[in-house]
């Protein structure tokens, strides 16, 4: 990444950031439906 180290810092958190976001709002929820942890079952 170009520029000073603060620059850089503050991409890295940016870019981190965004894929946290796009984790949360995007890929989890059109992978629940698939996963198998909605069957609970307590003995």
């Amino acid at each position: 990444m170009p520029g000073p180290t603060a620059a850089k810092a503050v991409q890295a958190v940016l870019l981190v950031a965004a894929v946290i976001a796009l984790l949360l709002f995007v890929v989890f929820p059109r992978v629940e439906p698939l996963l198998p942890f909605n069957e609970v079952t307590t003995l």
